[in-house]
């Protein structure tokens, strides 16, 4: 397989990671907000808890990153997903946000409950 086609493959795999951690995010902070503890919420937490753990595990960046430049990918925000540089420019901060907001808000309606 040429460098391109893995290029294609790690850029894929990561956009879908992307969104799926993207989705997780808003649902969690939906989630709390409407006071909803469902099979949903549970599954939304896994998938944010491995990529924190991935996350940290790798040196407070994605793997994925170090990958797309292995194969060819060039440099900037934009070069290891297929999403463009203005929705991942500020991800860290974005949805680092949300999920710090979200946990609050979960927490503070768990223990109410």
């Amino acid at each position: 397989m040429s460098d391109s086609h893995k290029l294609f493959l790690i850029r894929t795999f990561h956009t879908i990671i992307y969104i799926i951690v993207a989705v997780s995010v808003i649902f969690l902070l939906v989630s709390a907000l409407l006071g909803y503890f469902g099979p949903l919420l549970i599954v939304a937490l896994v998938c944010i808890g491995i990529e924190v753990i991935v996350f940290v595990a790798s040196g407070m960046k994605c793997p994925l990153t170090d990958l797309a430049k292995k194969y060819g990918a060039e440099k900037g925000y934009v070069f290891d997903t297929f999403l463009p540089e203005s929705i991942t420019k500020y991800t860290y901060r974005f949805f680092g946000l949300l999920l710090v907001i979200g946990l609050i808000l979960l927490a503070l309606r768990m223990i109410r409950q």
